[in-house]
């Protein structure tokens, strides 16, 4: 129970190679409305209206349509809707908001509809993708078909290759890479980085590493998401000297090895029960951290708690609670 519980930390851990906090909690509607209401009484000039992106970010609550919004906010003296505006937006919603793809979705689908913004390849990756994980494959498919060729570049090419591999359809999304290496569309590391995330996936972490082999081969330099699969891969099947010689490569790459990385790899030594190498690692975890970081706290007091070191749990908890206020309930359990 403890093993199964490990991996999945350690598969959490993968994704949280960068943190970026919450948008800041905004006044409603109604609140800045009274507060303009007050500076015109007392003579003074009115507030600046809330920006486009401020109107919308509060606006989370599953099913609330965002163009009604969108367009009563371009509707009012003043404002003026601006491409890169909507783009930010779409990204902000994207990165930021996670679980708004529908959301997203209909901005990206308005944007287009209404000509505010001519579409570029990036913009049709974006489009492309959030159809996938809205309506499925077969409708991603469906609009990738629709592109000109001229809009087929290698952003498209990946976007459907995230469906693929998202689903996954391992066929379809063998077929497709292959597909971009003929059409010169592999030459970074995400399109590799997909098809390891697939076999991975399908739990066939063996596969892995010669995907990462192919990389490297073909010129192309593994980022930190290549490196921290390939670690997970070896670690999985109980490979320890695969685990080690990756990461001692990934620390004399020109990536900056992260402190989930080391987190990845001290989970797979408790697993393993190699305490002396797990306290190594946890001690380059938490020197890479940053110290603003709750969630790297959290990970770490649960992988000391694993080890069964009450000292460094107190030891951590504390600096948690000196360095970041706001607390989630479970913290204190």
């Amino acid at each position: 129970m403890a093993s199964s519980f490990l991996f999945a930390a350690a598969r959490r851990l993968l994704s949280l190679g960068r943190h970026g906090g919450l948008l800041p909690i905004l006044p409603s509607r109604a609140v800045a409305s009274s507060y303009c209401s007050n500076s015109a009484k007392e003579g003074k000039p009115p507030a600046r209206p809330p920006s486009l992106r401020y109107t919308l970010c509060p606006l989370g609550k599953p099913g609330t349509l965002l163009v009604p919004e969108i367009e009563l906010w371009a509707a009012r003296p003043g404002n003026l809707l601006r491409a890169v505006d909507l783009r930010r937006i779409v990204k902000e919603l994207l990165t930021r908001r996670r679980h708004r793809h529908r959301q997203t979705l209909e901005v990206s689908e308005w944007m287009n509809l209404k000509g505010h913004v001519k579409f570029l390849p990036k913009d049709n990756a974006i489009h492309l993708d959030l159809i996938g994980h809205i309506h499925g494959v077969g409708a991603a498919e469906t609009y990738f078909n629709k592109l000109s060729d001229k809009d087929k570049t290698e952003k498209p090419y990946a976007a459907l290759l995230n469906c693929y591999t998202r689903e996954p359809l391992v066929d379809k999304a063998l077929a497709h890479f292959q597909k971009m290496k003929e059409l010169g569309f592999a030459f970074c590391a995400l399109p590799y980085n997909n098809i390891m995330s697939l076999y991975t996936n399908i739990g066939q972490h063996d596969r892995v590493p010669s995907v990462m082999v192919e990389m490297k081969s073909n010129g192309i330099v593994p980022d930190n998401f290549s490196y921290n699969i390939c670690i997970n891969s070896y670690s999985t099947r109980a490979d320890f000297f695969g685990m080690e010689n990756t990461l001692e490569e990934m620390e004399c790459a020109p990536q900056v090895v992260g402190w989930n990385t080391y987190a990845v790899v001290a989970s797979h030594y408790i697993k393993g029960d190699l305490r002396e190498k797990a306290y190594s690692a946890l001690q380059k975890a938490e020197a890479k951290m940053d110290k603003k970081h709750s969630g790297a706290y959290s990970h770490l007091i649960t992988l000391y708690g694993h080890l069964g070191d009450k000292s460094e749990v107190k030891r951590l908890w504390a600096l948690q609670m000196l360095n970041y206020k706001r607390h989630i309930n479970k913290e204190y359990m």
